[in-house]
């Protein structure tokens, strides 16, 4: 993929983008954040999800299309017509 989804915000970034903010905290020695939201990394794909239920709860329409996605390639397709 060319560009990468934040879990914590459902911002998409570019990766040339999220890797020029990586080596910006890496010589800043800052912790690694969301460059939308500045909110830390989840530390787990778990922490990640919760992460992304929120935004879904909040009717945030990237979460939700995310979800359903990935529901999808996981070949639930009932629960992924839930979500699309």
């Amino acid at each position: 993929p060319e560009s990468t989804m934040m879990a914590c915000c459902c911002k998409k970034i570019c990766n040339g983008c999220e890797y020029a903010n990586q080596i910006r905290e890496r010589d800043e020695k800052l912790d690694h954040t969301c460059p939308f939201c500045r909110h830390p990394l989840p530390k787990s794909e778990e922490e990640g999800n919760r992460n992304v239920m929120t935004r879904i709860e909040a009717n945030d329409p990237a979460a939700i299309r995310h979800m359903g996605r990935e529901r999808w390639g996981e070949g639930d397709y009932d629960g992924a017509f839930e979500y699309w």
